[in-house]
């Protein structure tokens, strides 16, 4: 996809912008917002001028304006590529649709893959792929045939499943983060795609891994089934959802993130053709200092139990997460 630009094209523009920004950080918000409106008036054209505006507004508590210039940032770029939509959603102006616009998510992880793994582990204390690698070897399960590692990003999922996958592949929506993964050298296919369109493949793979993925999927039920249909008999399927305890299946939030109820999973699953294996409530990242609360889910496709094979390496500790 198209990057977006993040100038407007015109100098002038440009430094109002910048201007703006340096009143915002300084806890001026009306003033910023003002100045932003003056600038889009410059660069009537550009999207991230307008969706900033928005920002700056809702923080100035003016939502009305800020709606109004979150609707002319999609209106200019109908992909969404900065998530407008969800800023709409999030203002109860729109309805929470199903799934983010893809155009969003690519757009989110090609700017963040160069700072990812640092990102991730370093700073926000990311433990997602060493809790599903702890939840696959309580399985017993150590060795897989062929594994898919779904919104693969950089790999960090892919480090772990390498030790116990003859053959392992990664799909990801950002070519930028395939382009990372590719140069880790642990996959034997990476393919680019959009995980709301995952296709049933005529391989039926024995690990389906999906890491931080489901986050950014909203509603479920077409991925779970496109998993179901992947995996052989007694395959299974690991990942990781944020978590929350409300009466609704899904929640977005201010993160533009899902938020999925334990009974949603459990249920899903149960009608997509699995057994849960284990569900554990855990401490997924930090965000702004903040723990982040979901679920580790390992669940298995209802049939006989695939025959095992050898991937090289066997036994608890194949599955080990890594010491960084």
């Amino acid at each position: 996809m198209k990057i977006l630009p993040l100038s407007s094209g015109d100098l002038v523009a440009d430094r109002r912008a910048d201007y703006a920004e340096m009143l915002r950080d300084g806890g001026d918000f009306a003033a910023a917002a003002d100045l932003m409106r003056d600038t889009v008036a410059i660069a009537p054209g550009w999207v991230a001028g307008w969706f900033r505006l928005g920002e700056m507004l809702d923080e100035a508590g003016r939502p009305g304006e800020a709606v109004d210039a979150w609707r002319e940032a999609l209106r200019l770029d109908p992909a969404d590529r900065l998530g407008a939509s969800l800023k709409l959603e999030l203002a109860g102006v729109l309805a929470v649709s199903e799934m983010p616009p893809s155009g969003f998510v690519e757009t989110l992880f090609d700017q963040y893959a160069g700072e990812f793994d640092s990102a991730l582990v370093e700073r926000l204390g990311y433990r997602v792929p060493e809790l599903i690698a702890e939840a696959i070897a309580a399985s017993g399960r150590t060795a897989f045939a062929h594994a898919v590692d779904l919104g693969c990003g950089t790999g960090l999922m892919g480090e772990r499943l390498r030790r116990v996958a003859s053959f392992l592949e990664g799909i990801d929506i950002s070519a930028g983060m395939l382009a990372r993964a590719r140069a880790k050298g642990v996959y034997d296919r990476l393919e680019q795609g959009d995980l709301q369109m995952l296709a049933s493949g005529t391989d039926r793979v024995d690990l389906v891994a999906a890491a931080d993925v489901l986050i950014y999927l909203g509603r479920l039920e077409r991925v779970f089934g496109a998993v179901a249909a992947m995996l052989a008999p007694g395959g299974l399927f690991a990942f990781s959802v944020e978590s929350h305890v409300g009466p609704e299946d899904l929640i977005l939030r201010e993160s533009r993130r899902y938020a999925h109820s334990r009974r949603y999973v459990a249920e899903l699953l149960e009608a997509s053709g699995f057994d849960v294996v284990s569900m554990e409530q855990a401490h997924l990242r930090s965000d702004r200092g903040t723990p982040i609360a979901g679920l580790v889910v390992l669940a298995a496709r209802r049939g006989p139990s695939p025959i095992m094979v050898n991937a090289g390496e066997t036994g608890d500790e194949a599955l080990t997460p890594a010491v960084h």
